[in-house]
């Protein structure tokens, strides 16, 4: 899977991103790998407030990994990919990086776990199946 062309989505750095040395706070880039697994989630057709109304149904974090190589300052603006690298029975490892122009700022390695009405849940199939032809 990890040869999918990945998902990207441009987002501009704002002061409120930033500490007072005008760089990037680290917790900021959690918000941004977030907007990226959304939107990947998005472009492969699924709705998640749908199946978070109707089913009860939501992705969470079980682990991220996260190498933090050069910092981003305010303006600059970033690119979010996100490309799938495994999918499992209940579970997604996705690979995501955080660049300016091509060079890459950041690494994450997330897994996300399926669950619905907050407990453990399988992918659904039709859902599974969206993802893996996005890989």
């Amino acid at each position: 899977m990890s040869e999918a062309p990945a998902h990207t989505i441009p987002i501009r750095v704002y002061y409120e991103d930033t500490d007072f040395s005008g760089v990037v706070y680290h917790a900021s880039y959690l918000r941004f790998l977030e907007r990226g697994r959304t939107e990947f989630i998005r472009d492969v057709g699924v709705d998640q407030a749908i199946l978070h109304g109707d089913h009860g149904f939501a992705f969470v974090v079980r682990r991220m990994a996260i190498d933090w190589l050069k910092p981003a300052r305010m303006d600059d603006v970033i690119t979010v990919e996100t490309r799938p690298a495994e999918l499992k029975g209940a579970s997604m490892l996705l690979a995501q990086r955080v660049l300016r122009g091509e060079e890459v700022l950041l690494t994450a390695d997330v897994l996300v776990a399926a669950v619905a009405n907050g407990r453990p849940t399988r992918l659904p199939t039709a859902l599974r199946d969206r993802l893996a032809t996005s890989a």
